[in-house]
């Protein structure tokens, strides 16, 4: 019970530090705020980039043509292939004149088709698979291109790879910018802390004079610490959920010019929660440093 009784007073103390000089941990906690909300902004930009590509494009799917020469034989032979496939959700198969003829009432070109000798086009297959993964689709792209009279096989969604190799940089320069950040943020907390130890040496050797632990004197520093990180991932927080929405009111031009409505997506409620923890956990290991890197110096003999 004693021990509750000293991190809540360790708590309180932090708050009253806090609360002791208002303008500098508000800086701070712009500081942190800011810093924080780069990468926090561009990660949920590139989340609800994915997101509404997949819905623009739709579900992804293989174009399978086969020979002029294929036969009826041959389309009931490659259903059943189709059909038994693990990798594919469904298929759609389109038969040569039907093609023809979707072809003649779209293009308006019915007079220059009717004079050809014979129907140009081949029967098709239009196949969904299971999984939008990228490699899930190439490989099923390169197993059907073997398939005996498949003639020609078409990805109707090379952009899933290109997407997806293109999320990947941007994921991985948001954790580069991220790491980078968090370090700074850790310096600044590590700064902020030494400060305060320096203006408290006198209490500091007291406290060591009359027994006080290292552990005891460096609790209330680490609640400090701890609690400007959580303020400073609040403002990050806000400062996301402000841009999405001037964001959100700038994009509803769209439905107007292009009959789309996109909308972007803030944080969820576990993106939120992981972006205070770590912004807490920075602080804290920020005063960590501090209060172990100057605590030993200070003697009180």
């Amino acid at each position: 019970m004693s021990w509750l009784f000293g991190h809540i007073d360790a708590l309180r103390d932090g708050v009253r530090r806090l609360l002791r000089q208002p303008f500098a941990t508000l800086l701070n906690v712009i500081v942190f705020g800011i810093a924080l909300a780069l990468p926090s902004g561009f990660y949920i930009g590139l989340d609800n980039v994915e997101r509404f590509s997949r819905q623009l494009t739709g579900e992804p799917q293989i174009s399978l043509f086969l020979a002029v020469d294929a036969s009826i034989s041959d389309v009931d032979h490659l259903k059943g292939r189709l059909q038994g496939h693990t990798a594919v959700g469904r298929y759609r198969f389109v038969h040569r004149d039907d093609a023809l003829g979707q072809l003649e009432r779209s293009s308006g070109m019915s007079g220059i088709l009717a004079e050809l000798d014979a129907n140009p086009l081949p029967h098709a297959f239009i196949v969904t698979a299971k999984s939008a993964s990228p490699d899930v689709l190439e490989a099923l792209r390169s197993e059907t291109i073997d398939w005996p009279k498949v003639e020609h096989v078409q990805l109707d969604s090379d952009w899933a790879r290109k997407l997806d190799a293109a999320l990947r940089i941007g994921k991985l320069l948001v954790s580069v910018l991220g790491i980078l950040l968090a370090i700074a943020l850790a310096a600044v907390t590590f700064n902020t802390i030494r400060l305060q130890i320096l203006t408290r040496r006198d209490e500091i050797e007291v406290s060591k004079l009359i027994g006080a632990t290292n552990g005891f004197i460096r609790r209330p520093f680490l609640y400090f610490g701890s609690l400007q990180g959580l303020l400073g991932g609040a403002a990050a927080w806000l400062i996301v959920a402000i841009a999405v929405q001037v964001l959100n009111l700038e994009l509803s031009n769209l439905v107007e010019l292009f009959g789309l409505n996109p909308r972007l997506a803030n944080m969820s409620l576990t993106q939120a929660t992981s972006l205070l923890g770590i912004a807490a956990l920075l602080g804290w290991l920020g005063a960590w440093m501090s209060v172990s890197r100057h605590l030993w110096q200070i003697d009180p003999h």
